[in-house]
């Protein structure tokens, strides 16, 4: 998941620099929620998948 949010933002940039300024606000609006879902999967995954010490 963090891949496509991290795909999404280069082709955000790539849209922005050529001047599709709607697509570049689309792709980036879509990176950001998959960047959030990954950090609550992943901090979900942490609290739950951790050794006690």
């Amino acid at each position: 998941m963090l891949h496509w949010s991290l795909v999404f933002l280069i082709i955000a940039l790539v849209a922005g620099l050529l001047g599709f300024t709607g697509i570049a606000g689309a792709a980036v609006g879509i990176a950001k929620i998959l960047f959030f879902v990954f950090l609550v999967v992943w901090l979900l995954a942490f609290l739950v998948f951790r050794r006690a010490v």
